[in-house]
């Protein structure tokens, strides 16, 4: 029995046992069948032919925008969060400032709604009250900074992180922000449903100032202030896939001459406010977004910026607010620009923020209770394999030097696999939380938070943290620090509960949708350009290089084709993640090859190791969402939308082809010369 497979098992509900010890029998149905739409054509549309058949059966509830694999999987773990919350929340022996009472309080705050209303705006008071004194452009500047550190984030974008250039260091890095609706298209693109949009957001803005004391034709006025001074900062903000150049988007300066390229702001003044004492540079993202900043600071009266710094600060936290105030930020935010019509129940909502703060000190306990001795080991040993199989397809490469062939097995045999869990825990015993005041709490944890980061500056890198949670179902590849990170619950498969999936599951899933995934961000058009030690730094031959650039040029032009509600993918914009999208698939599929399952042709409910292989990748993306939620995904977001992370990658593999017959006709037929093979 593979052990892998039985911890899976294990770690989601655990095997039936009779009461004489043995297990019991039951007959399982297949999700692999039982998901599948066959009236649509596995040629045409692999994607719907996969998953439609779910998609059918379950319509996505009207408390989401989405529904689908992600959702039933984050289910599971609330359900575990809301139980860790409760039993935090009620135990009357947890000390006061131990992890357990941190979380309880946490918890119980965001569910007295009878405190919380009785609160009102009166929590923001004191900021508010900074705003207001606010008299000329220096003391403007210095709010702005000030509201940086505690979670909002008004005219532009600040964080501590890794030099690109300098792994072993880190760097202040500055960028284009302050935009409420997050996204320049929202504010400039002139197609009916952001024009519409923007009708939406002023009313929006004129509910929630009028929410702060303002009168309805105050409220307006202010309204319309805000548009325009976002729209001014819109136009100076770089579109998304301009936003992916790593080189681009490096501009380090001294603080000197970032002094010289906005004369309005001092940052010698505003380093301090941000937490910062000595610095002798910083990274500049957009250098043209801070000089057309630097403009706007005396274009727009004071009395217009402090219009804005209060809106931008009640927006950040309106979720936390009272009633009328969470309402209308979600009637906005997720009803008109996602389409969800109902909120969730409020403990779900309280779950997520609890886990969104201090899932730090929930991550611990959810290790405890719910994650298997030896998982960590069995991913490490998938993770393992799967990188031996990428390290075989870069020495079999046919359009790469030797040269540039070695620099990239060294750059892979030194990913760091960080899986599971991290060995050390950050110390969070300085956030004081209490039950008394929901926004309070997330104040003060948006300062710890903060404080953390800053305080990193100027000290050892450390390689160890981690950036996820163990409860968190996601993934990422860190190119600054080499390393790839799978959290804990990724070992979640639905519908395999209470039984072994195949190793075509756990391949198709945790193979090729992240292990693979993740080790091919390190080659992407981005990852690509990081060395072994997280360096910003060619390691290329030019030849090579241009070979590169000619394979990625051609998922660009690919994903370009695709369509959603008359709205074409951004190639540009996606092209990292179609990259390790498609590496991903293809390397997980190799190192299936591998397993007895596919040597021995096996057959599992009447299809074929291939079949069950390309149907599990599938299952991975079998995420359904609203209109609202495809168009904001493609304006916002640099994945494609799920239909796309499926057909598009199958449709350049053979072997997807001969498993389920495309032939020259089918839609997801492609000839030779458009097919697209990188790694």
């Amino acid at each position: 029995m593979n052990l892998f497979r039985t911890l899976i098992v294990f770690a989601l509900t655990g095997i039936t046992v009779s009461s004489c010890g043995k297990k019991e029998q039951t007959v399982f149905p297949d999700p692999l069948i039982t998901n599948r739409d066959t009236t649509v054509n596995p040629a045409d549309d692999f994607f719907n032919y996969a998953n439609n058949g779910w998609f059918k059966k379950h319509p996505i509830p009207s408390t989401d925008s989405s529904n689908g694999i992600g959702r039933i999987v984050m289910d599971t773990i609330n359900e575990q969060i809301k139980t860790i919350c409760e039993k935090s929340a009620t135990d009357e022996s947890a000390s006061k400032g131990s992890n357990k009472q941190k979380i309880g309080g946490f918890y119980a705050s965001g569910m007295d709604t009878i405190a919380i209303e009785k609160a009102g705006l009166s929590p923001l008071n004191s900021e508010m009250k900074k705003i207001a004194a606010i008299k000329d452009v220096p003391s403007l500047v210095n709010s702005i900074a000030h509201l940086q550190t505690i979670g909002a984030s008004p005219a532009f974008s600040f964080y501590v992180s890794q030099d690109d250039k300098i792994s072993t260091k880190y760097a202040l890095f500055f960028g284009q922000g302050g935009l409420g609706m997050g996204e320049r298209g929202f504010y400039l693109d002139t197609d009916k449903r952001n024009e519409s949009i923007r009708k939406e957001y002023l009313t929006h803005l004129k509910t929630m100032l009028k929410f702060t004391g303002e009168d309805e034709a105050t409220a307006a006025k202010s309204a319309a202030t805000i548009m325009k001074l976002e729209t001014d900062l819109a136009k100076s903000s770089r579109k998304l896939e301009e936003l992916r150049d790593p080189i681009k988007n490096y501009n380090k300066l001294t603080v000197e001459q970032f002094n010289k390229s906005t004369p309005n702001i001092d940052w010698k003044t505003i380093l301090p406010v941000l937490g910062i004492t000595k610095a002798d540079s910083v990274i500049v993202g957009q250098p043209e977004f801070f000089k057309a900043l630097n403009g706007l600071l005396k274009t727009h009266p004071i009395e217009e910026w402090k219009t804005y710094l209060k809106w931008n600060l009640v927006n950040s936290y309106a979720e936390y607010l009272n009633a009328d105030v969470e309402k209308q930020n979600f009637k906005f935010f997720s009803t008109v620009m996602n389409g969800v019509s109902t909120q969730k129940p409020r403990w779900k909502r309280v779950v997520g923020q609890t886990d969104n703060y201090l899932g730090e000190l929930i991550g611990q306990v959810y290790v405890a209770e719910y994650m298997p001795k030896g998982v960590k080991e069995k991913l490490l040993e998938i993770g393992n394999n799967i990188r031996d199989v990428f390290a075989v397809h870069i020495k079999k490469l046919d359009w790469m030097s030797d040269a540039t062939k070695e620099k990239a097995l060294q750059k892979l045999n030194k990913i760091v696999m960080k899986v599971g869990y991290p060995d050390k825990w950050k110390d969070m015993s300085k956030l004081t939380i209490d039950k008394n005041s929901y926004c309070g709490n997330v104040m003060r944890a948006n300062s710890w938070h903060y404080n953390y980061m800053v305080n990193k500056y100027g000290k050892p890198v450390d390689r160890n943290e981690w950036s996820m949670q163990p409860q968190t179902y996601n993934a990422y590849y860190n190119p600054s620090n080499n390393e790839i990170v799978i959290p804990a619950c990724n070992t979640i498969v639905p519908g395999y509960e209470g039984r072994m999936p195949d190793d075509a599951i756990l391949y198709g899933i945790l193979g090729g949708s992240f292990f693979g995934h993740e080790i091919t961000h390190g080659f992407d058009d981005q990852g690509s350009q990081y060395d072994e030690k997280g360096n910003l730094n060619n390691w290329w031959t030019a030849e090579d290089l241009k070979k590169f650039k000619s394979k990625t040029k051609l998922i660009v032009d690919q994903y370009n084709k695709f369509t959603v509600l008359g709205k074409h993918v951004n190639g540009e914009a996606t092209q990292g993640e179609n990259i390790a999208d498609l590496g991903g698939v293809v390397v997980g599929y190799e190192a299936f090859k591998k397993t007895a399952q596919y040597k021995n042709n096996e057959k599992i409910s009447g299809l074929t190791p291939d079949q069950r292989y390309f149907l599990s990748y599938a299952y991975s993306w079998m995420i359904n969402r609203r209109d609202e939620s495809k168009i904001n995904q493609i304006m916002t977001d640099v994945h494609a939308p799920e239909q796309f992370r499926v057909n598009g990658p199958l449709s350049n593999m053979p072997e997807f082809y001969k498993a389920f017959n495309v032939k020259k006709g089918d839609k997801m037929y492609q000839p030779d010369s458009l097919r697209v093979v990188i790694w």
